[in-house]
């Protein structure tokens, strides 16, 4: 493991712990890579889905499929269905593992997908926007979750990075058209004064990156091309995207957290980049010493930005060692050596 050497201590026992099941868990699959059927991986993976927050996001979920109340689930944040999903994902959630997540993805897809693939925030094509495709894309991969109308989700996304085939906002009896919020080709966003908003581009490049090889359609391709083209044009580590209500980066970019929704951070915009084979890309290197430069004597990264109060469960005290930054940490770390 020549990527430990790049640590200042390991943090790996801290990770392994027996009371945080969850983090045991991931450590064991993501860092370790130990063997799905692997005595110790099942029986971690089990205790993660019946202790911890898995369990509790679980227990919180109406028995029809939904959280807080029916619908597309965008509001109320981030207590409502999207919200769930998109961290379920994140803790390492199956559908193999529990009934219910298998559920809850089945009526999202209901009632938060379009006939023409949107992911959308009120059930209409025009609530469409790139972080919430990117991030549920993301999501239902990483769950295991499977249905073809996921093939419709990736199409829109990539159309709606490439512009092919997708008329303006202004023609509004197009078959498939930008919106006031989804406004354009590059990650064009209402939200970011219509300009590219890198935020929702790493949303869509992590669920990319998530992707089967024998799915990524020429489309898909081309969008991936397109995407890879629009970070690497600044230095990463500057995070110095368009910004259309300053004239600075936000510092949020240098905040690491857990979970990630819609605010990205750089360790995220980095892991979907390494997702995508470019870990080793000399215009990667920057941001990845940065990143590595962000760990404590122990070997351990703090939790920077956080959603105490906000969400179902609680994942750490703001500004101390946090065990599922450390993990996104180590995720990255590894993969990009």
């Amino acid at each position: 493991m020549i990527w430990r050497q790049r640590l200042k201590a390991d943090p790996l026992a801290w990770l392994l712990e027996p009371e945080d099941p969850g983090v045991r868990y991931l450590a064991l699959s993501d860092i370790l890579e130990h063997p799905d059927d692997e005595a110790e991986l099942v029986e971690a993976r089990e205790k993660a889905h019946t202790a911890g927050p898995i369990a509790a996001i679980l227990a919180n979920m109406q028995p029809e499929g939904y959280w807080s109340k029916p619908g597309p689930g965008y509001n109320p944040k981030y207590y409502s269905s999207v919200w769930a999903i998109i961290t379920l994902a994140q803790l390492g959630a199956k559908v193999t593992m529990d009934s219910r997540i298998k559920l809850a993805c089945e009526y999202l897809i209901e009632h938060a997908l379009t006939e023409g693939g949107h992911f959308s925030a009120s059930g209409a094509p025009s609530g469409t926007v790139d972080c919430l495709q990117g991030n549920l894309c993301a999501a239902l991969l990483d769950l295991g979750f499977e249905d073809a109308l996921l093939d419709s989700a990736f199409e829109w996304m990539a159309r709606s990075v490439t512009g092919e085939g997708v008329a303006s906002n202004q023609e509004r009896h197009a078959e498939r058209r930008y919106y006031a919020g989804k406004c354009g080709p590059s990650f064009a966003c209402g939200a970011n004064n219509k300009l590219a908003c890198a935020w929702g581009g790493v949303k869509v490049m992590l669920a990319f990156g998530k992707l089967p090889l024998e799915k990524r359609t020429p489309l898909i391709e081309a969008a991936i091309h397109d995407g890879v083209e629009f970070f690497f044009n600044v230095n990463p580590a500057s995070a110095d995207y368009p910004n259309g209500w300053s004239d600075k980066p936000s510092r949020n970019w240098w905040k690491f957290g857990f979970p990630v929704y819609y605010v990205t951070d750089l360790l995220q915009l980095v892991e979907a980049l390494v997702s995508l084979g470019y870990g080793e890309d000399r215009r990667l290197r920057e941001a990845i010493a940065l990143i590595i430069e962000k760990q404590d004597d122990h070997g351990r990264w703090a939790l920077e930005y956080d959603y105490t109060g906000k969400t179902w469960v609680e994942f750490g005290e703001k500004k101390l060692p946090n065990k599922w930054v450390t993990l996104r940490a180590l995720k990255v770390i590894k993969n990009s050596s």
